[in-house]
């Protein structure tokens, strides 16, 4: 997983390994998220990172 391997990966780093869309990896990440799979800690902008809730 992306997120695992590098917690401060952005949507358009992801959008670069995957090859889908901004819009695709922005629906994926806000399902992970609602069903409690990641959380943002920090910010977006400012070197917040993700972190994968088992």
């Amino acid at each position: 997983m992306i997120i695992g391997n590098n917690p401060k990966v952005t949507a358009k780093e992801i959008v670069s390994v995957c090859g889908i869309t901004e819009d695709g990896v922005a629906y994926h990440i806000k399902k992970l998220k609602q069903n409690g799979r990641i959380i943002r800690i920090g910010g977006s902008r400012n070197g917040g990172e993700w972190k994968i809730i088992k």
